[in-house]
């Protein structure tokens, strides 16, 4: 496979997050539909954390088997990190700006999460970029094609996790903030690619996959707490949970079909 046909491939990965973005244009007539779609994200976003903390775990259970003594600390060193820069990072940017409005009791609007979210899943989908750019490198034609299908499949879904923050508005989100949350959140799917053709590092995938879990473990806190306000029912929060972690298993079926 050629690299810009590889590149090309990344990009379509990434680019099917519009399709969950178009949520966001859903009519407000539809009251009950926006927030049965912000409680679904909260359940896709909960197993992109457990999708993204499996993949960062896995290199650290490759040098305990034989044990690689400076790596593994290396790589647990890298974890830890980047688990606390993506949740305290955001914990103490809440505390800036809370102190900047002299407001401790403002919430994040809900434009702010989105774009958090938007970059947390970006960093999930570099990670992705790595694996489908690395592949298609060494020869593993097979794997990539069912990587960009697989990949294609889930991060259409992540579209809903970006724009669930805006689930409780009245209005139509502009097109051009789709467009730029498209991009925060599938165009690292393309540079991931482009970054894995050249120089794949397993090591640093690690830290990129643990900030992005951190990151989605906070606006996950962040969106619980907007369902709370707007008294979303128990019944349509756990449901829309359940829908969302169950679309989040069948869109990873085609990844794990493939082995990655």
């Amino acid at each position: 496979m050629s690299f810009s046909t590889t590149l090309i491939l990344g990009f379509i990965a990434g680019a099917t997050i519009i399709f969950g973005l178009l949520m966001g244009r859903v009519k407000a007539s539809l009251p009950r539909l926006r927030p049965f779609l912000m409680c679904l994200a909260v359940g896709i976003l909960i197993f992109l954390v457990v999708d993204v903390c499996s993949h960062a775990i896995e290199p650290l259970h490759d040098v305990l088997r034989p044990l690689q003594g400076s790596l593994l600390t290396i790589r647990t060193l890298l974890f830890v990190g980047g688990l606390a820069l993506g949740l305290l990072g955001l914990v103490a940017y809440d505390k800036w700006r809370a102190a900047r409005t002299g407001n401790p009791d403002a919430h994040l609007e809900p434009a702010q999460l989105s774009f958090l979210l938007a970059l947390g899943i970006g960093m999930h989908n570099f990670g992705e970029g790595l694996a489908i750019g690395s592949s298609a490198h060494v020869g593993q034609l097979g794997l990539s094609k069912v990587l960009v299908v697989g990949f294609a499949l889930h991060n259409a879904t992540e579209g809903f996790g970006i724009i669930a923050p805006l689930a409780s508005s009245s209005r139509k989100i502009p097109w051009q903030t789709l467009l730029w949350m498209g991009l925060l959140g599938g165009g690292p799917t393309t540079l991931g690619t482009l970054v894995g053709w050249y120089s794949a590092s397993v090591t640093m995938s690690v830290f990129f996959f643990t900030v992005a879990a951190g990151s989605l473990l906070y606006v996950i806190v962040q969106l619980l707490g907007v369902a709370q306000r707007i008294k979303v029912s128990q019944n349509l929060l756990y449901g829309g949970i359940l829908v969302g972690l169950l679309a989040g298993f069948v869109t990873d079926a085609v990844v794990t079909y493939a082995g990655a």
